[in-house]
């Protein structure tokens, strides 16, 4: 039954969903900081595996340079971050994290709303969608 095997692997790609951008503005009033949120949300969550100490198996997957124990490290792949973990009005992400204990979909809101905020703070925008 090998020839089923490629259709089958065909369909399974063809379920899996390209990464979305959550969408999250800042609005002006948002009070959320590094220090009050982003740094506390990354320790909770992600540098168990995107951490700047971690090399190899020890990073369980985590691609290089994505590492998420500085406002720096956040803010260069923080597309990435926004796609897979934050919410927003086009999209909630729940891709990561893959094991432990997920943030809630307030912390993802929030997670959304601060990226957009250090964005637009550092004048690092997010990559144009297609169109």
């Amino acid at each position: 039954m090998m020839g089923g095997a490629p259709a089958l692997l065909l369909l399974m790609l063809a379920c899996v969903a390209e990464p979305t951008p959550s969408g999250a503005t800042c609005p002006p009033d948002s009070a959320w900081t590094y220090e009050n949120f982003g740094q506390p949300f990354m320790e909770q969550y992600c540098v168990r595996c995107h951490s700047s100490e971690l090399h190899g198996s020890a990073r369980q997957g985590a691609p290089l340079y994505h590492d998420f124990d500085s406002l720096e490290g956040i803010i260069v792949v923080s597309n990435h971050v926004d796609e897979y973990t934050a919410a927003g009005p086009d999209s909630v992400n729940e891709r990561m994290p893959p094991n432990g204990e997920p943030p809630s979909l307030e912390e993802r809101e929030k997670l959304g709303e601060w990226i957009a905020c250090e964005r637009e703070a550092t004048g690092c925008r997010a990559p144009e969608g297609p169109g």
